[in-house]
């Protein structure tokens, strides 16, 4: 029934041939062909292609549609459950914040009712007639905060940190560092080592332990608080800012001076960005800056940053505020040492007197405050003024602080002076000894202010003639000046110019004179002309050459230092001066001279 075009093959002429093509024999009948295998079979007839081959052909075609359907259902899918999850992580989000307002709220609530409740202790039905103190208060609040507070560890730990810092601001700084040691351990449990608040208890607990001299603790956990935030903030946070400057406190209190000084550089850097004009963060990286840079020696830039930050401080606080106190202290100090006597005694009477108004008596600050008291006393030639400021300071310190302490090192060390000028020679080399033993126990050898307090006891002993205890005293603190403050420090000149005194009173005069030259052209680069330190070196050199026989040069040189030794803070060491310069014309045979000094 099929035309012969449909049974035969066609050739490439479009002639018929002899050769059978594929029958066209579909069979769409049920049981028979499927309809998809029927109307293949017709195809291929038509087309003259192999029924098997069209076959697989179609059954590819239909796997590579099923696949674009799978994949397309596959990635409907995926959108879909990714906006689902989208949603579900939104919700989440923010149910998280529900409950961590929730939790603020509430722990608010809570500081704010045991704060009420703590503070009823000084009601009088609550006294009944009996006289509450500040410290009781506080002790009764920390008693609370450890046994009722257990079932809420968040707002415990907030309200021990908090309490810590309290007992911080009243320098009592062991049950302040107990509290805030608490609150770190308690943060740790609920939140893990990287948190905020952890990384704010650590620095807390960093400041209090710089405050109770544990400067190594300190150093360690302002560590950890920096890298923390760092981490979780940044490092232009002012989070950051904050843990930098404190590592920067307690890096300078170890007389790491290089470490610091960065610290509180970027500490600026990073505050400066966040604040426009006047800012209490602001001043205190510039009051830091010059604290650290006078140690160092740069003197000038050191007042001018002390000299912005007061100014700062005046704006920000008016007339009475305790970090307006501490920067008028600091320039005083820095005024002071560089021997201006009159800006520098109207400063410190300034900062005694907010300090007390806003401390009260008894505070470390106040402690502070009359040691920079006794040394204008001691200029001023009241000795035994300065004495009892110097008892008062260590009394108050000897009350606060539980056992040796770098303030306590300190002031004995100034004590032991103002009683040697009083002619206490054996009481002050036993407390200078004192001072400087305690020193070495708390911050070790090579420290700075270890250094200091071993050139002065060696200054006493030359005079005492214990030359080989003084000479070995002035190798090791030269030797840790050299390291930690360099070769052009004026503090290493000081220990030099004690040291060319040794070698005058052995007859060692070459080196005498080596040793006072190079400590004179320290000091001149690094300080005024007229500045006593700078006088003193050069009268060593003058002896160093009456020693050596030119007396000629030796008197130009001693008679010219004697008007700067008259402006040093050292008792007697002008009357030294002038004794020296009796001796002087005495082996020249110039008795007549002489008389003119005695």
């Amino acid at each position: 029934c099929f035309p012969e075009a449909l049974l035969y093959e066609v050739d490439d002429d479009g002639n018929i041939t002899g050769n059978q093509s594929e029958p066209i024999a579909a069979d769409a009948r049920k049981g028979k062909d499927s309809r998809q295998n029927a109307k293949l079979k017709l195809i291929s007839g038509m087309l003259g292609v192999d029924f098997d081959a069209l076959r697989q052909r179609e059954a590819q075609r239909r796997h590579r549609r099923m696949a674009f359907l799978t994949a397309a259902a596959i990635t409907g899918m995926a959108i879909t459950s990714a906006l689902a999850a989208s949603a579900w992580f939104a919700r989440i989000e923010a149910e998280e914040q529900r409950n961590r307002a929730q939790i603020d709220a509430e722990t608010a609530r809570q500081t704010t009712r045991f704060m009420v409740d703590l503070f009823k202790v000084s009601d009088p039905s609550e006294a009944l007639g009996n006289s509450i103190t500040a410290r009781e208060i506080l002790d009764r609040g920390a008693e609370k905060i450890d046994h009722e507070l257990i079932d809420q560890p968040e707002i415990q730990a907030t309200l021990m940190d908090t309490m810590g810092t309290v007992y911080k601001s009243l320098a009592l700084y062991n049950r302040a560092a107990d509290l805030v040691n608490k609150a770190t351990n308690k943060r740790r449990e609920i939140f893990g080592d990287a948190h905020p608040e952890v990384a704010q208890s650590l620095t807390h607990l960093g400041e209090v332990l710089t405050l109770d001299g544990d400067y190594d603790a300190a150093e360690k956990h302002l560590r950890e608080a920096l890298q923390t935030r760092i981490k979780l903030h940044g490092t232009d946070s002012p989070e950051t800012a904050e843990t930098m400057t404190m590592l920067g406190k307690v890096l300078h209190r170890k007389g790491k001076y290089d470490e610091a000084r960065p610290l509180f550089a970027g500490a600026l850097s990073i505050r400066r960005a966040h604040h426009d004009g006047a800012n209490p963060d602001i001043a205190e990286n510039l009051e830091n800056i010059g604290v650290n840079d006078y140690e160092q020696g740069q003197y000038a830039q050191a007042v001018e940053s002390l000299q912005e930050a007061l100014a700062m401080r005046r704006e920000l606080h008016g007339t009475t505020h305790p970090e307006l106190a501490e920067t008028v202290n600091n320039l005083a100090w820095a005024l002071f040492d560089l021997g201006d006597l009159e800006a520098a005694e109207a400063l410190y009477r300034e900062a005694l007197a907010m300090k007390i108004i806003l401390l009260g008596e008894q505070h470390t600050e106040v402690g502070v405050a009359m040691n920079n008291i006794a040394r204008v006393l001691e200029i001023r030639g009241d000795l035994s003024g300065a004495e009892a400021a110097y008892r008062h300071a260590l009394n108050i310190y000897e009350r606060v602080f539980d056992g040796p302490h770098p303030e306590v090192a300190t002031t004995t060390s100034n004590l032991a002076f103002a009683m040697y000028a009083q002619g206490k020679i054996d009481e002050a080399i036993e407390a200078q000894r004192t001072a400087l033993d305690m020193q070495r126990g708390l911050v070790g050898s090579e420290h700075p202010a270890t250094a200091g307090l071993a050139t002065s006891l060696a200054f006493w002993l030359l005079d005492q003639r214990e030359f080989d205890e003084a000479e070995a005293l002035l190798i090791e603190s030269i030797a840790v000046r050299r390291k930690l403050l360099g070769n052009d420090h004026p503090q290493t000149a000081g220990s030099l110019t004690v040291y060319a005194n040794l070698f005058v009173e052995t007859n060692r005069y070459e080196q005498a004179l080596e040793t006072a030259r190079e400590a004179t052209k320290i000091l001149e680069e690094t300080l005024p002309s007229d500045h006593w330190r700078v006088a003193a070196a050069r009268h060593v050199v003058g002896r160093a050459l009456a020693g050596l026989g030119e007396y000629s040069e030796a008197e130009a040189v001693l008679l010219a230092s004697l008007d700067g030794l008259a402006q040093s803070p050292i008792p007697n060491l002008e009357k030294q001066g002038r004794n020296n310069v009796v001796k002087f014309y005495t082996a020249w045979g110039k008795s007549d001279e002489a008389a003119k000094y005695r």
